[in-house]
């Protein structure tokens, strides 16, 4: 398991839960995706995201600026690339779908009109067939550690 894995997981904790406390997220990271973490590693984690408390429970607020990029996202979780007309289909690690549609998303790419995450899957959508076809040569050209 590692922090980009872990921070992903957060992400969809709170996007599809209420969590109220670190104690909160801490049982439910280990209940749902049998990480165990410290309170110290969570701070770091809800800052680094730019979680805020709110009276909703955790929210993210601002969009993270750290973290890694998309060349070594996708190196470290794309596992294919099939292109459909416009849309690329994306396969990821178990569980790594949502941090490599992150990356893509904050790498803003002209060549991205949008993307969709599911647990290992990702529905990236281009402008057209050509522009889609390019995308998944340079999606793979990552995932080759390029």
């Amino acid at each position: 398991m590692n922090k980009t894995f872990r921070q992903g997981q957060i992400l969809k904790l709170i996007r599809n839960k209420r969590i109220l406390t670190q104690e909160d997220l801490a049982r439910d990271l280990n209940e749902s995706f049998e990480i165990r973490t410290t309170q110290v590693t969570l701070s770091r984690d809800i800052r680094e995201l730019g979680l805020l408390k709110t009276p909703e429970g955790y929210r993210q607020v601002t969009q993270s600026v750290s973290g890694p990029d998309l060349a070594t996202v996708a190196a470290e979780f794309l596992r294919d690339a099939r292109v459909a007309q416009n849309l690329i289909v994306l396969r990821t690690s178990p569980g790594n779908a949502n941090a490599l549609a992150v990356a893509l998303d904050n790498a803003d790419l002209p060549e991205i009109v949008g993307t969709l995450a599911g647990d290992d899957t990702i529905l990236v959508v281009a402008p057209d067939v050509q522009t889609a076809g390019k995308l998944r040569e340079k999606l793979l050209h990552y995932m080759q550690g390029g």
